[in-house]
């Protein structure tokens, strides 16, 4: 059966972007999660969490040529060159309503580009990008999904030897600052080709605009101002915001040391190999724009022949990303305390809030709840400010069922994330999966209190990368 209908592009470019080979064949492929609502969504049918074997790379389907791509990137601000080092790329599969996604294998096997890595994951990682992935498509945030998470038969050695898994991940493509950092450091006609590709593929109403090339750094500078307003008011910290982790897409990818944020606290850090806190809350948007002028730098060539003319316009089209983020963060910040369209005057009732909430370290999310659900005596160090802002919702027509669509209930608790993972590395899904379940439904107000608790406030919560 032909659980997929795959039209390949990608490899239609230069073989310099991609190398095809094979996942790992391995041994004892079992399933554990298959995710029936994306399913559902691309046409896949459910039968495939029959045929783990598929899942994992061991079998390889008829006709397709699995490959990895090619990249750069900045990590932590130092450049280096990259690839997919554990990651095989199935084929590009297009749904009934023509919409193309990179069907990927995530912990697969070795690579082209694997360096010194084994290339394969382990059972608590993989589970983790399933869960977070999942509560922020649900959340309405562009990211990447899981599809699959199969066991592999292995033990894999990290901090000790732990069962080994392969996550099955969805993409509009996986397509990244990064791989435009790698084209522009060989011929300027890769980066063309790439370049072209990528309108066409993101963006075809580009095709016909004056100078597509600049209109795509518009675009890309756009959406990502949009994803990060996104993230910060969910209180979502991604932790290893490298070039080769911004998608062009405007999709977040890559959840390895990510964690959303408990009590308010602008400087937290969970990443544990973020010592130095470069990709902190508070730094994010500033990260997103310096990434954003990386990708700029790669399109001066196309942009224009004269390179002082092609920098002005890119410097001009890179001002611009500020000012979108500040609207984007403005309207979402404002639709969070019942104000529908908020005006630059407003920003300043919410700073005034977000000051008092980490001055008196009070949990991000609930914070929010309780003013939505008008339990206001139980927030005494808010008292003035409440004030202020009940005055100012005399004007707003329905606030508090604006609030209600635009607040989570629930989040993904580090601690309970942990609990549930703990759980499934010694055989016991069953928390994964009502976690999963929650989460499906963030903004339900009759989830259990467990699920809306914040974790204990002395003990420090750290991520690792799970490499």
């Amino acid at each position: 059966m032909n659980f997929f209908n795959f039209d390949t592009t990608y490899t239609n470019l230069n073989e310099i972007f991609y190398v095809i080979n094979n996942p790992h064949p391995f041994p004892h492929p079992e399933y554990v999660l298959f995710n029936d609502g994306l399913a559902r969504e691309l046409n896949i049918s459910f039968q495939l969490k029959a045929h783990p074997e598929i899942l994992t790379g061991r079998t390889v389907i008829e006709g397709t040529a699995p490959f990895s791509t090619a990249y750069a990137g900045h990590q932590f601000g130092n450049f280096t060159m990259l690839g997919d080092g554990r990651q095989h790329i199935l084929g590009e599969h297009i749904t009934l309503q023509n919409k193309r996604y990179d069907i990927q294998l995530k912990g697969s096997g070795r690579t082209h580009f694997s360096r010194s890595g084994d290339g394969k994951a382990t059972i608590g990682p993989m589970l983790r990008e399933y869960i977070i992935s999942e509560a922020m498509h649900h959340l309405n945030i562009p990211t990447t999904r899981s599809l699959a998470i199969c066991s592999t038969g292995e033990k894999v050695l990290r901090e000790s030897m732990l069962p080994g898994a392969v996550l099955t991940r969805t993409a509009n493509s996986n397509i990244r600052v990064g791989t435009f950092e790698y084209a522009a450091r060989t011929a300027y006609e890769h980066l063309k080709e790439l370049t072209d590709y990528t309108i066409e593929r993101h963006f075809p109403n580009l095709m016909s605009t004056k100078n597509k090339y600049l209109k795509l750094l518009d675009t890309v500078i756009d959406k990502q101002a949009q994803l990060i307003a996104q993230w910060q008011s969910v209180g979502f910290i991604h932790g290893v915001m490298n070039t080769d982790n911004m998608t062009i897409s405007g999709e977040t990818i890559d959840y390895g040391p990510c964690a959303f944020m408990d009590y308010y606290h602008t400087h937290t850090v969970f990443s544990s190999i973020d010592m130095q806190g470069r990709y902190a809350y508070i730094n994010q948007p500033a990260i997103g724009l310096w990434n954003l002028t990386r990708f700029a730098e790669t399109l001066l060539p196309l942009i224009h022949t004269d390179e002082h003319e092609a920098i002005r316009l890119a410097e001009s089209a890179l001002d611009k990303f500020q000012h979108s983020y500040t609207v984007y963060y403005r309207t979402l910040m404002g639709q969070k305390i019942g104000i529908k369209s908020p005006s630059e005057e407003d920003m300043i009732l919410i700073d005034e809030l977000l000051s008092l909430m980490e001055q008196h370290e009070m949990d991000y999310t609930n914070t929010f709840l309780t003013l939505q659900n008008e339990e206001t005596s139980s927030l005494e160090s808010l008292s003035s400010w409440i004030t202020k802002w009940q005055d100012r919702l005399k004007t707003e027509k329905d606030p508090i069922q604006l609030m209600r669509k635009v607040n989570p209930v629930v989040i993904p608790r580090n601690h309970i994330v942990e609990e549930a993972l703990d759980d499934a590395i010694h055989g016991d899904l069953s928390a994964v999966k009502a976690l999963l379940q929650v989460l499906s439904q963030p903004f339900n107000p009759d989830h259990a209190d467990r699920y809306k608790q914040p974790g204990p406030k002395d003990r420090p919560y750290q991520t690792y990368c799970g490499t």
